[in-house]
């Protein structure tokens, strides 16, 4: 049947449908001998047929314990809980991940990053790294925990794909643009650097008519702190 993965028993809600379904599965029980393996011959009723059965998660609306963080922190939380699934499989599919260089797990380096956007005096939280580079750091681990977490998801194996996701669809997109909006000029050389070259795509700047092509020296010519 043309359901997603998570999605085995059809539409969301549909409880007739799914207990059809279920019942046809029991009744497999009863042959007289197996593997059985039967084509289901109902397929997604008609009504639901425009319904979209795309999305990131499987449908279930859980209630947000009590927490002392932000409403934006709260929502990336949330949302990064959401896809945590997805990026398991990814990580089982490949044996490998490129989350981690922040030493952070990843709801520290969300935490991190908001508290840096709602308060600029936050300073690291990790002894080896700067400020402006746990920065970077946090940013490219949220960054490849969403990318693969989408990877991993069926029709989105375009890289265009997922990237247009992160930056327009997702909380972090908005967090991230928020950030390098409120630090296009921020007088620490290496964060400025890292919010105007090297932390959204050029095109997705572009897509936005973001202003980005200030005259800036390289890097390594000026303090990191």
């Amino acid at each position: 049947m043309p359901y997603e993965l998570g999605r085995p028993l059809g539409k969301p809600n549909d409880k007739d449908f799914q207990n059809r379904v279920l019942r046809a599965c029991l009744e497999l029980l009863s042959a007289d001998s197996g593997p059985v393996l039967e084509d289901y011959p109902e397929d997604v009723p008609a009504e639901a047929a425009n319904d979209d059965m795309t999305g990131m998660v499987c449908p279930i609306d859980l209630p947000a314990p009590p927490s002392d963080d932000s409403e934006l922190v709260q929502n990336l939380l949330t949302e990064i809980g959401q896809i945590a699934p997805w990026y398991q499989i990814a990580v089982q599919e490949r044996g490998r991940t490129t989350v981690g260089i922040s030493t952070l797990d990843i709801e520290d380096a969300a935490r991190f990053l908001v508290d840096f956007i709602e308060d600029p005096t936050t300073t690291s939280i990790v002894e080896k790294f700067k400020t402006g580079p746990l920065l970077k750091f946090v940013c490219e681990d949220l960054k490849a925990f969403y990318s693969e977490a989408m990877s991993a998801q069926p029709g989105m194996s375009s890289s265009l794909a997922v990237e247009n996701w992160l930056w327009n669809d997702t909380v972090l997109g908005k967090t991230l643009w928020k950030f390098r909006d409120e630090n296009l000029d921020h007088p620490d050389a290496y964060t400025q650097y890292f919010a105007r070259r090297s932390l959204i795509p050029d095109r997705q700047i572009h897509f936005k008519g973001a202003a980005h092509f200030e005259t800036l020296q390289p890097l390594d010519k000026q303090s990191a702190s």
